[in-house]
Formats: structure tokens, C-alpha cells, sequence
């Protein structure tokens, strides 16, 4: 007697051109900005031969240089921030027998991921001003600190994962063998979590680089990242320059990504 069939998705009438255009409207759009960002054109619509012009006048202009090493620092201090609030959480909520609150305290770790953005740009914008009329500070820690809140989750999420998916055998074995918890962490669990603290490190500096609502409500006369300056140039006049900015930081995100692939294979 034969088999039925079990419901494949991709049997249905259709699939293959649905999945063909979800494609074509993802990457299409993508693929022209590169293409585009070697336009000798001054229009970001009308080719004109193939140029390194604007790739030139981006890294010769001060205001790009002043807003691409902004966001490097706010990024890495804020994802670096973040991983080690987010390896702690991570530790207290899989680590520990189940204490009363845990659950409660998982959802507000992942407050940022559910709220809209606009709105937690909005509540830092009040709380941080109180702080500014107060002290009169206004340097950047409130953009590392916002950054930070914001990026805990994203950074959380594939720690507390990779946390799940180790074995316990051979923390309990040191413990067995008089080790403190300290020296457990150090030697046993932190050499096998390095790969998730890696994608939640990756991923947290990758959300600080490219944040916009957040710094634009945060930040203070003169503190432009490189995505709220691209986007004031938005604002005023659009020019390939600001798509050779985009094409890389595209490609410092596909680095990325490919090699924590590439470290965690090798790890593996």
C-alpha cells in the first residue's frame, strides 16, 4: 500500500514564483544601490559609466570620517555593554533553579524587542533630558547608554540559546571536583558559550551601527552617526555619495556575519 503524501509547501501551485518575487523585492532594490554607487552620474537615477568618485568623496568628506568613528565607538561600547549584561541575564535565567519572578524578569530583558522603537526613543528623550537640565551634561554616554538598553535583547537572545544547548555533565563535574563557580565559568562554561557570546556581540554592534530612531531622539547638537547624517542628507540633497556610504556598511555587515560563520565552523 502506498503512502500518502505528507503537505509540502513547496508542491503548492505557486510557490516557486511567490518565493521568486519575495525574492526580487528583497535583493533587487539592494543590488541597484550597489550598482549605482559606482555611477559616474551626480543622479542617483541615470547611468552614467563606471566611477570610484563617490566612494572617493565619501571618505574624503570630514563630516562622514567625524560620523563613521561616532558610531564605531557608540556601537562597540554599547554592544560590548550589552553582551555583558546580556551574558549575566542569560546565566541567571538557564543556570539556576526556577525562582519565583524569572519568567517576568525574561519578558522585561526583551522589553525593547516588543515596544516600538519610536516609543522607547520618545521615554529615553524625556528621562535623558531631565538628566541633561539637571547636570548639564551632554556628552555621548547617553547615546552608549541608550544603545545599550536597546541592544541587551538582540545580544540575550542567541547567549540564553546557546546557554540551553550545553550539556550540564561538565559543569557539575567541577563542582564535584571543589571547583569555585568562578573557575567553573572561566574553564568549562565560557569556552563553550564564546561562539554565542560572538553572535550576540556581532549582533548587538551590528543593531547599535545602524539604530536611527533612537539617536536621532538621544543624541545632542553635533552628535551625528553615520545613519542620522545620511539621513539629514536624505533630507536636503540626494547624491550617490550616500549610496557608496550604504554599500559599505552593507559589506562590513556580510564580514561580519561571514565570519562568525567561518569561526564558528572552525569551532565546531
Amino acid at each position: 500500500m502506498a503512502r500518502g503524501r505528507g503537505f509540502d509547501v513547496r508542491r503548492q501551485p505557486g510557490f516557486a514564483t511567490i518565493a521568486l518575487a519575495c525574492f526580487v523585492m528583497l535583493y533587487l532594490p539592494i543590488i541597484l544601490l550597489v550598482v549605482f554607487s559606482f555611477n559616474a552620474s551626480q543622479s542617483i537615477g541615470a547611468w552614467e559609466g563606471f566611477s570610484l568618485r563617490w566612494y572617493v568623496s565619501a571618505a574624503g568628506n570630514e563630516q562622514v570620517q567625524q560620523a563613521t568613528l561616532r558610531s564605531l565607538l557608540i556601537a562597540t561600547a554599547a554592544a560590548t555593554l550589552a553582551t555583558v549584561a546580556a551574558v549575566g541575564a542569560a546565566l541567571a535565567t538557564t543556570r539556576t533553579r526556577p525562582w519565583r519572578g524569572q519568567t517576568a524578569v525574561f519578558a522585561l530583558v526583551n522589553q525593547p524587542l516588543m515596544v516600538p522603537e519610536i516609543v522607547t526613543a520618545v521615554a529615553l528623550l524625556i528621562f535623558f533630558s531631565m538628566i541633561k537640565v539637571a547636570t548639564g551634561y551632554t556628552g555621548l554616554w547617553y547615546l552608549i547608554v541608550a544603545h545599550t538598553a536597546f541592544c541587551i535583547p538582540f545580544a540575550f537572545l542567541p547567549i540564553r540559546a546557546r546557554l540551553q544547548g550545553m550539556d550540564l555533565t561538565l559543569e557539575q563535574a567541577a563542582a564535584d571536583l571543589y571547583a569555585r563557580p568562578w573557575q567553573a565559568f572561566r574553564r568549562i562554561t565560557l569556552p563553550q558559550l564564546w561562539p554565542g557570546i560572538l553572535a550576540g556581540g556581532m549582533l548587538a554592534f551590528v543593531i547599535s551601527l545602524d539604530d536611527v530612531v533612537i539617536t536621532e531622539f538621544v543624541k545632542s547638537a553635533g552628535q551625528d552617526t553615520l545613519p542620522t547624517y545620511m539621513l539629514g542628507q536624505l533630507r536636503r540633497n540626494v547624491t550617490p555619495e550616500i549610496n557608496a556610504i550604504s554599500t559599505v556598511l552593507l559589506a562590513v555587515s556580510i564580514v561580519l556575519v561571514a565570519g562568525f560563520y567561518f569561526l564558528s565552523k572552525t569551532r565546531k
